[in-house]
């Protein structure tokens, strides 16, 4: 296949990306599609289906295996509709406002596809330029509709006698699985958030997983990963089924919108390095693992090397880190999320919430403890959810209405809560109260006042967007990354599209770090709270172990950047002399952190090796 985008669009929330494909998909740019609200789905397909004058049929929550039809219904719509929207786009005629040369000139600059069509546009020759114009034609291809699963997500829905919840093939995650295995997409799943082992061995029961003998799979596995050692074991437990992970998409743990799952100190250079230095290593343990699971199960021998794509997303914001992503680190894609907020042609955000995120600030965007999952978690301090929680919080109210209950994972009162819930809130609070102590101090519940529901104030922006009736809160939740706070424009896709490549900038910020800067101030935030939180609630002594490791993993991502930094083949934006400026400022950022918690991890001095 031709070397098309560099990019993609990552999940974001349950809404912002939901149909980006109906929107892009068209035009070559492929979307993450976020398998987690089967409710808000089956809205938007019946939205979408009048739009189109196409026939709705809805799948009622009664139906059995709702969930999965749901999801196989709606990510076949998108099939589709994207199918018929690509052939029409593929046989319209070349004429000066056709959207065919709007695809062609999103390209990237080095792409195949761009220079034959350059070419093809610089001909004066008519039979010619008509023989170019069918062979462009016969390579276009639409962007691709990959979905995400978030693996902790696996609500139970069943209970045994005991009430003890039983996690069988309706458990959410599964059903997900299932609906999109049962789709007519030819695309990936993107299996993030960790490890689950029930999930995994569930997807050997879909012949759409599994590799013809000349390496050809209709349904991808990506995994998304925070380090190498990840990736290995991870990879090793399909391996061992006889199934290939087609791509490990590396994320920032903390530069990144959303869940940040940060807080080990892992840095995403040293963490592309190892992926650089050992790839041959994880592709030799992953394939002998792999064939020996194919001879096994008397799979056709394979007549191709299987091979792995390297993905990275989280915090990426000029055209030259991601040049220099895919140049240094042999990088395959990128991946772009948080700008394209502020892109109302590829995400879906209602009005007010758009012109928020436009004016907001680095103080504008909270690494918070919204999430009901109990990880950190971005948020915009003047959105609309965050708007209602503080007034909730000042009236005394405890919790929100469970609407949807995807995140009802919680069974310590013997049956699945969310914690953001006022149910759960309650329960909690009479508990804390019947064990004699004081919940108005208590720094539980201090915690669980800050919960809200996300699951449901995700899909808010969409519904707005659309004009569709919203059942309980009305709250917009949006989760951008840090990189909002240095866009401040709204922009069309193409001039979206011509930042990544370098054609245009849209940034308006001057003053924004390198991201792997940028990442490191996080971290160092991040571990300094942690540490003064855990003072506070007496735990400083049992968690003084993680800090250490945090503390080590920071100094030596460092001191990789600083080494990264001398040689001849990183050459930061920016100019050498400011980014050296920067590191060595959060080196001593660093050391005076340790010294003023008394966190004396080494007892011999430390150096960086900075030059």
């Amino acid at each position: 296949m031709p070397l098309a985008h560099t990019f993609y669009i990552p999940v974001m929330g349950t809404g912002f990306t939901l149909d980006a494909s109906l929107k892009l998909a068209h035009l070559g740019i492929p979307s993450v599609v976020s398998l987690v609200d089967d409710v808000l789905m089956e809205q938007i397909r019946e939205h979408h289906c009048k739009i189109l004058k196409e026939e709705f049929e809805p799948i009622k929550a009664d139906e059995p295996d709702c969930r999965a039809k749901r999801i196989t219904a709606y990510l076949n719509f998108l099939e589709r509709q994207v199918k018929r929207k690509f052939e029409a786009l593929r046989q319209s005629d070349f004429h000066p406002k056709s959207e065919i040369h709007k695809y062609f000139r999103l390209l990237p600059d080095e792409a195949p596809l761009k220079k034959l069509y350059l070419k093809m546009m610089s001909l004066t020759d008519a039979q010619e330029k008509k023989r170019l114009q069918e062979d462009l034609r016969k390579k276009m291809q639409p962007g691709r509709i990959d979905v995400n699963i978030m693996t902790k997500i696996d609500r139970a829905v069943a209970t045994d006698e005991g009430g003890r919840p039983v996690y069988d093939k309706f458990s959410s995650a599964l059903a997900a699985l299932r609906g999109f295995a049962q789709s007519n997409l030819n695309s990936a799943v993107i299996f993030s958030a960790g490890v689950n082992k029930r999930l995994y061995s569930y997807v050997s029961e879909f012949a759409d997983f599994y590799a013809d003998s000349t390496g050809k799979v209709k349904k991808e596995i990506i995994l998304k990963v925070n380090d190498f050692r990840s990736a290995l074991t991870q990879g090793k437990i399909f391996a061992k089924k006889g199934l290939w992970v087609s791509a490990f998409r590396v994320e920032s743990g903390l530069n990144c919108g959303g869940h940040a799952f940060g807080g080990q100190g892992k840095l995403l250079g040293p963490v592309l390095e190892e992926f650089r230095s050992k790839g041959n290593e994880l592709l030799d343990n992953l394939k002998n693992l792999y064939l020996q699971a194919r001879h096994k199960s008397g799979a056709e021998v394979l007549r191709v090397e299987p091979r792995f794509r390297v993905e990275v997303q989280g915090g990426i914001g000029t055209a030259a880190e991601d040049k220099f992503l895919r140049d240094y680190y042999g990088v395959d894609k990128t991946g772009w999320a948080t700008p394209f907020l502020l892109c109302p042609e590829a995400t879906n955000l209602d009005e007010k919430t758009l012109r928020l995120l436009a004016e907001a600030k680095q103080e504008d965007v909270l690494l918070s403890q919204t999430s009901p999952l109990g990880v950190l978690y971005y948020t915009l301090r003047n959105g609309s959810a965050e708007t209602a929680k503080r007034l909730r919080k000042k009236q005394g109210v405890n919790g929100v209405d469970c609407v949807k209950g995807y995140l009802r994972l919680n069974w310590e009162f013997k049956k699945p809560l969310c914690p953001a819930s006022k149910v759960y809130q309650k329960l909690k609070i009479e508990a804390i109260k019947a064990s004699g102590l004081d919940p108005l101090t208590h720094p539980e519940v201090r915690m669980l006042a800050e919960k809200d529901c996300i699951c449901h104030q995700l899909g808010n922006g969409v519904m707005q967007k659309y004009n569709l009736e919203i059942k309980g809160s009305s709250g917009v939740a949006v989760c951008p990354g840090p990189n909002i706070a240095y866009y401040s424009k709204i922009v069309s896709l193409e001039q979206m599209i011509d930042h990544i490549y370098g054609r245009n900038n849209i940034m308006t910020s001057k003053d924004r770090p390198h991201m792997f800067i940028k990442e490191l101030m996080i971290s160092i935030d991040l571990l300094q709270t942690s540490i003064v939180r855990s003072i506070e609630e007496d735990k400083a002594d049992r968690e003084a172990k993680a800090f250490q490791s945090c503390y080590e993993n920071l100094f030596q991502g460092l001191s990789y950047y600083f080494g990264l930094l001398a040689s001849k083949e990183w050459v930061p934006e920016g100019g050498r002399s400011e980014i050296e400026k920067q590191f060595k400022q959060l080196e001593t950022r660093l050391l005076d952190l340790k010294q003023k918690f008394k966190l004396v991890f080494d007892p011999k001095p430390q150096t960086s090796g900075a030059v």
